[in-house]
């Protein structure tokens, strides 16, 4: 009797300013290859996406630049916080996205980390970095809808 809206989706960490910094396109669900204390890790919710971003090399996708904090009850022989990690997608997928990513400008950045049925998935997207000029404009918009939901907010009182 389950649909797919009813799977069972916990939130690890999200990348916020990704949204800022990049025009985001297709997005894609990826599995992570992980050794078992970086899962307990992340079942504590010590991970950090801000610096990360996702590599194709040799036909396979790497995750680099995110921060696993190592797990206090691990044994000695403990992981290494910023190693790269490989990516699970289907070699028709990464065929798709080196095609994709070798368009001007064009990398692939993760959004966020999320237990899924109890798998450790990533959401990536495909985005294009904003100029400094789209920055200031999505702040303004920002402002204003800001304004404008306090104006509704003191008119309705």
């Amino acid at each position: 009797m389950s649909s797919k809206n009813d799977e069972n989706l916990r939130l690890i960490c999200q990348n916020k300013k990704a949204r800022f910094e990049y025009e985001l396109g297709d997005r894609i669900e990826a599995g992570i290859v992980l050794v078992g204390a970086e899962v307990k890790s992340l079942r504590q919710g010590k991970a950090n996406l801000t610096e990360a971003y996702a590599k194709l090399e040799n036909g396979e996708a790497w995750l680099v630049g995110v921060h696993i904090t190592p797990y206090i009850n691990a044994s000695y022989n403990n992981h290494n916080p910023d190693r790269k990690r490989k990516l699970l997608l289907k070699r028709k997928e990464i065929k798709k996205l080196i095609g994709k990513i070798q368009e001007k400008g064009q990398s692939l950045i993760p959004l966020k980390l999320y237990f899924k049925n109890g798998l450790v998935k990533a959401e990536l997207a495909l985005a294009k970095g904003k100029k400094l000029h789209d920055k200031r404009q999505a702040m303004k918009e920002a402002d204003s809808k800001r304004e404008v939901s306090r104006a509704m907010k003191d008119y309705r009182r």
